[in-house]
């Protein structure tokens, strides 16, 4: 189920403002990921939580951006108040739910309860699942991204336009 910020519990009942994890590989870090983390901030302050680089090359083969550069962008996103890293050796961040005890876990628009292994730790520990957050669709992924640099043929033109004088 999608919750949008109609169903969402009213920040009165916190003590403190809620938090929302997010989490993923982030590498590189775009704009779907932007889309998903200020969606998420609707909900509360955001933890992001950063898969290690040993996680990508296992994924993929490669790392793109070492976990110190992806940390860096994605502390600067508004409403992020924590990126962290997880020992992530198991393939999921159910650590890093039990370390910090977010009150949601947050799923972007590819995730669903049958590729989510992390239900059972947030049923466990009271922790709220929200879904469809950034969208129901995977905008892109960091994996096309750097496929389609690897398929260009030629070099990359430069923009040749005029720059503005502001």
């Amino acid at each position: 189920m999608t919750i949008d910020r109609e169903m969402f519990d009213n920040y009165d009942d916190y003590d403190t403002p809620p938090t929302v994890m997010v989490s993923g590989g982030f590498d590189p870090v775009h704009a779907g990921h932007i889309k998903m983390i200020r969606h998420a901030a609707q909900f509360g302050d955001v933890i992001v939580i950063a898969n290690s680089d040993n996680w990508l090359y296992r994924k993929k083969g490669f790392v793109f951006m070492d976990f110190s550069q992806r940390k860096e962008i994605l502390e600067a996103i508004k409403g992020v108040i924590v990126v962290d890293s997880v020992n992530d050796k198991d393939g999921t961040v159910c650590e890093a739910i039990r370390r910090h005890k977010p009150d949601f876990f947050a799923n972007g628009g590819d995730r669903k309860k049958h590729n989510t292994p992390e239900i059972s730790v947030c049923e466990e520990l009271g922790i709220k699942l929200l879904w469809g957050i950034g969208g129901n669709k995977k905008l892109t992924s960091s994996s096309e991204l750097i496929q389609n640099v690897q398929d260009q043929n030629e070099t990359p033109v430069r923009n040749r336009t005029k720059h503005s004088d502001k």
